[in-house]
């Protein structure tokens, strides 16, 4: 489990955020805190925190300022900004001290998942260890990109093509356009239509599965996956 801390000055925002975490795959909230002295304060106390939910707009400080004493201190947890703050200075600043992602408020449910589940992407991405060629940078980078899918073609269900993608990223190895579509309920049209919008776009691979006489059957694979 990826353990978070959700710092807001609002405790009904910080509830909400933390709900809202929970319901994520994979994802637990360790804490809450709704100043920059709490904040750090559960950073000393639990070592095992992954990831923080970062305001910036903070009663005794701003969040940057916490980040920046985090790195001082030696803590290298994660953290995603959550704020309303949206200035580019503020943005910048947020790159420069080591955010990996920056989400504005007011957002819905949707956009704080997409950027855990990036976050999660990156997580499985880095577990290998060792070097990285081109290639595998360009994974670990491309990890850091929120999975919502651009403006759909006309024709195309945003429902369904949810339905696909997160079908695509939870599995764990290559999948056919009939095996997306048992799991989704689709056509297998459907889903192959699917499988290959995400295939030129460039978050599925197409891979080739041989097998012992005829054509070979079309497997898709998630971008970031190895």
């Amino acid at each position: 489990m990826i353990e978070v801390l959700v710092v807001d000055d609002d405790t009904r925002v910080a509830r909400v955020n933390a709900a809202y975490v929970e319901k994520v795959p994979g994802f637990r909230v360790a804490g809450e805190a709704h100043n920059a002295a709490e904040a750090l304060r559960q950073l000393e106390t639990q070592p095992r925190l992954d990831l923080v939910l970062m305001d910036h707009y903070l009663p005794d400080d701003t969040g940057l300022a916490v980040v920046q004493e985090m790195r001082r201190r030696g803590h290298q947890t994660d953290v995603i900004m959550v704020t309303a703050a949206r200035d580019v200075s503020t943005v910048q600043a947020a790159m420069r001290h080591g955010a990996l992602q920056y989400l504005v408020k007011p957002f819905a449910f949707a956009g704080l998942r997409a950027k855990l589940e990036a976050y999660a992407q990156l997580r499985r991405t880095l577990d290998g260890g060792g070097e990285a060629e081109q290639a595998e940078v360009d994974r670990i980078f491309g990890a850091l990109s929120t999975t919502s899918e651009p403006d759909l073609p006309k024709g195309h269900s945003p429902t369904t093509a949810e339905l696909v993608r997160r079908s695509l990223m939870n599995a764990e190895g290559p999948l056919s356009a009939q095996e997306i579509a048992e799991r989704t309920g689709v056509s297998r049209q459907t889903a192959q239509r699917y499988l290959k919008l995400l295939e030129r776009t460039g978050r599925a691979r197409l891979t080739l599965k041989y097998g012992d006489a005829g054509r070979p059957e079309h497997r898709y694979v998630w971008a970031t996956r190895g």
